[in-house]
């Protein structure tokens, strides 16, 4: 295990874990968070709130399944709706799990320790409600083996170059991936979970999933070999998911939708929002559970920088999609979209996530504000609408105004709409809260071999 992070690389240049820290005291204080302390009034009001808010989702989605997708405020010609919106905004929410973990592990960077235990599980929970979408949208998922390639008398045969079956490839191997990166990263700290807890049912079942784990030089030798592996698995994840989501615009001929920049510009608004998401879950949570020490100032500072870098990216694909519309492409199509979707119906929408995507981001550059945990949690909250706004504006826009003004159409969400959406994010703060009380929410053993490292570093 002493190899375990020691890499020139490493060497930190801001504190990465406070002063004062041995290993009993980095074990105590994340793994009492589960086997001893009462949970804080806050997390037991999110829990209720958020079970509530799934309690809605499952009874709108079964009135979905008795009724058909009529409740929903799809239409001709805009048969996508939220569920696309939401799809895709879930998908890039649970981007900034698998950079933080394998692109940064790969890195070297130690930053990564504190904050990747948290981040892979938010991730799984994001693609976990990115998929209740695709599903919900079928209108009939009991049927849905229809589009499988078996042989059948109706003649139904999956199309392999729509890129709608390609999402099914790409985002089910980044949920498998994903899930195993993460329970493999998991092991030695329920392992360490199992020795501390009492004899129960909670000593039984942290031995069950710590798979017989003992810390041998086997042991460590596997893991590191397993680990690596998943991190090179899921590091060009990060950008196919996206990017093959994004082909399902950037595919077609609609206008707004059929644009090069596309597969780049959503790996930057899905990393931007993904990071977004992380802030405004870890900010109240190291508050909440007394955490400062281990998440620092400086990774919410470097979380910031890596949000105004790739926030700056997706400016330049809002830059490039005002000028190819309006100067370059020379399409009458492709500017009368642009403006109608500056001035048209949804006009407040895309001035609202212009607003929310560029000013607001712009307070990054202040490192004041990057290492203030309030403003940076009111901005990753406003970058989360704006991201949302984003994907709205591009669904939206282009489908209610094509080539045939005789087809033009309106799009108006429905209550059903509004509650599938809300109920998404309950299922996801729900999972949040069960992941907070059953599991290390900071990886044990990486940040202890984390603070020898620096405590080496710091006496040599």
């Amino acid at each position: 295990m002493e190899n375990r992070l020691s890499h020139p690389g490493l060497q930190p240049v801001a504190p990465l874990i406070e002063p004062g820290h041995d290993d009993a005291s980095i074990t105590a204080t994340v793994s009492d968070i589960v086997l001893e302390k009462p949970q804080p009034k806050a997390w037991w009001a999110v829990f209720f709130l958020s079970g509530g808010l799934l309690t809605i989702l499952g009874l709108s989605t079964l009135w979905l399944f008795w009724m058909g997708l009529g409740i929903w405020g799809i239409n001709v010609p805009v048969g996508w709706g939220f569920a696309i919106v939401n799809l895709v905004w879930w998908i890039g929410i649970g981007h900034a799990g698998t950079l933080i973990s394998a692109i940064l592990h790969l890195f070297h960077q130690g930053w990564r320790t504190a904050i990747n235990r948290f981040a892979e599980a938010m991730t799984l929970f994001a693609v976990m409600c990115a998929g209740l979408f695709p599903l919900l949208h079928v209108g009939r998922p009991w049927a849905i083996y229809f589009i499988l390639p078996y042989p059948n008398t109706m003649a139904l045969w999956p199309q392999f170059r729509s890129p709608l079956l390609w999402d099914v490839f790409a985002i089910s191997t980044y949920a498998t991936v994903s899930m195993l990166f993460w329970y493999t990263g998991l092991l030695p700290d329920l392992a360490t979970l199992r020795d501390r807890a009492p004899r129960g049912i909670k000593k039984t079942l942290y031995g069950i999933f710590a798979l017989g784990w003992r810390g041998s030089a086997r042991h460590w030798h596997r893991y590191e070999t397993a680990y690596l592996l998943f991190a090179g698995l899921s590091t060009p994840l990060v950008v196919s998911v996206h990017s093959v989501v994004s082909l399902d615009f950037a595919i077609s001929v609609i206008p707004g939708w059929h644009a090069t920049i596309f597969p780049p510009y959503f790996v930057a608004g899905a990393i931007y929002s993904g990071f977004a998401m992380v802030l405004t879950l870890l900010i109240p949570i190291r508050k909440l559970y007394k955490l400062e020490d281990f998440i620092t100032l400086h990774h919410l500072d470097l979380m910031a920088k890596v949000m105004l870098a790739t926030g700056l990216i997706v400016l330049y694909g809002y830059a490039s999609e005002v000028f190819y519309g309006l100067v370059y492409s020379g399409s009458e199509h492709e500017t009368f979209m642009m403006w109608n979707r500056i001035t048209g119906p949804y006009g407040w929408s895309y001035i609202a996530l212009l607003l929310c995507n560029g000013v607001a981001l712009q307070f990054l550059w202040s490192k004041r504000v990057r290492t203030s945990a309030v403003p940076l949690f009111i901005l990753s909250i406003i970058v989360n609408i704006g991201m949302w706004l984003e994907r709205f504006v591009i669904v939206v826009t282009s489908l209610t105004r094509d080539y045939l003004p005789s087809s033009w159409g309106h799009y108006t969400p429905t209550l059903y709409d509004w509650a599938a959406y809300v109920g998404s994010i309950g299922l996801f703060f729900f999972m949040v809260c069960l992941f907070v009380r059953y599991l290390p929410m900071i990886n044990i053993f990486e940040m202890r071999h984390l603070n020898r490292h620096i405590r080496h570093e710091s006496h040599s």
